[in-house]
């Protein structure tokens, strides 16, 4: 396992919130993945990572989605959810990270779901995928119905505010500024970024770019290889790579430093000189 620090050349100061971003493999076996899980998460917590984020289905990963998914699938208080509480627990961090949620109605597909615990285990934030993956030949929707266009999913810590995305979210500008507009100093971007020709440097330069425009900070998880393309990384509110893996399994760590994002803000307003609105389709 690789472990990255690229918080190096931050100005340290009372207020930096230590992140770490989590790149595994998920297999088929959610309580074989919580065990994965809980070692790359000591680990971030040895690093001093305050928050810990793992990548989209975490709980149980397939190349291709279908019955499978639908049978394994949990509700938000079955055993792999409240695992990944009790090891935010265990650890006293934040952890964000992707389930196969059933939901409440509908239980032919599942919900593409990430959870957010916080230290004391208990549940903060819940985002359910919106923009599905019907694209480059997978069918996403056929297994997944879409979240619901609610407010942003977002939370406090330690006074820096972190909003979440998912994965194919990441190709829809408006998304991610909506998570902007409402507080976010940090997009928070769980992935399984199917592996194929320029889907790296695609899922590189969009990330840089959902940075630079909304002036935020972006850490995405991506799973690795095989049924991911790596290459998860944290990203600062100029575009700069803070720390970023290929690959291989390993935990990134970067700080997230309120007064570097205040000074970026104030060289680059372009939140508050933006001169249209989103509105929903």
């Amino acid at each position: 396992m690789q472990l990255q620090n690229g918080s190096a050349h931050q100005e340290q100061a009372a207020t930096v919130v230590p992140i770490a971003v989590i790149q595994f493999a998920p297999e088929t076996d959610p309580l074989a993945n919580l065990d994965t899980l809980r070692e790359h998460v000591r680990t971030a917590a040895e690093a001093g990572a305050r928050l810990v984020l793992a990548p989209e289905y975490s709980m149980f990963a397939v190349t291709r989605l279908d019955e499978r998914v639908v049978a394994i699938a949990e509700p938000l208080d079955g055993p792999f959810t409240t695992g990944l509480g009790a090891l935010a627990a265990e650890f006293g961090v934040f952890l964000v990270a992707g389930v196969v949620e059933r939901p409440e109605q509908d239980t032919a597909r599942i919900s593409n779901t990430l959870v957010a615990h916080g230290p004391d285990g208990t549940l903060v934030a819940v985002y359910r995928k919106v923009h599905l993956y019907d694209a480059f030949g997978h069918v996403e929707s056929e297994v997944v119905q879409a979240g619901p266009l609610v407010e942003p999913a977002t939370f406090a810590v330690d006074g820096v505010m972190f909003g979440m995305q998912t994965c194919f979210d990441l190709r829809f500008p408006e998304g991610c500024r909506r998570v902007a507009a409402a507080g976010a100093h940090v997009l928070l971007l769980p992935a399984q970024w199917i592996p194929g020709p320029a889907k790296v440097d695609q899922w590189t330069t969009l990330l840089r770019a959902r940075a630079i425009e909304n002036t935020v900070y972006v850490a995405a998880a991506d799973q690795c290889a095989p049924r991911g393309a790596g290459a998860s990384m944290i990203v600062d509110p100029a575009g700069a790579v803070l720390a970023q893996l290929g690959d291989e399994p390993g935990v990134l760590t970067a700080a997230i430093d309120p007064a570097h994002l205040a000074r970026v803000r104030t060289a680059n307003p372009s939140l508050s000189l933006r001169r249209f609105a989103i509105t929903e389709r």
